[in-house]
């Protein structure tokens, strides 16, 4: 939707197993972690091209981890993220 604002907040909450996560279930349907290294992993990314009218439109990340698809916003930020965390293995 247009206008609206996305703040993407990076930050170390500590080990996982101390964490308590109450999302929004009207707004997450599920909380799952993948591992830097595992993102980084040329096996589990990829793109998904987009048409429009018929004829090729956009093409945006997508990473893979088992029964999870991380895509869209979430893997257009992901994808920025590994830029500015890994430039030299993204």
């Amino acid at each position: 939707q247009q206008g609206q604002m996305v703040a993407p907040v990076v930050a170390n909450l500590g080990p996982l197993e101390d964490l308590t996560l109450t999302p929004n279930p009207d707004e997450v349907e599920e909380v799952f972690t993948l591992p830097l290294a595992h993102l980084l992993r040329e096996e589990n990314q990829g793109y998904t091209h987009f048409r429009t009218a018929g004829r090729y439109g956009y093409t945006l990340p997508v990473f893979l981890h088992g029964p999870h698809k991380v895509w869209g916003l979430t893997a257009i930020i992901t994808e920025l993220t590994l830029e500015l965390l890994a430039p030299d293995r993204y």
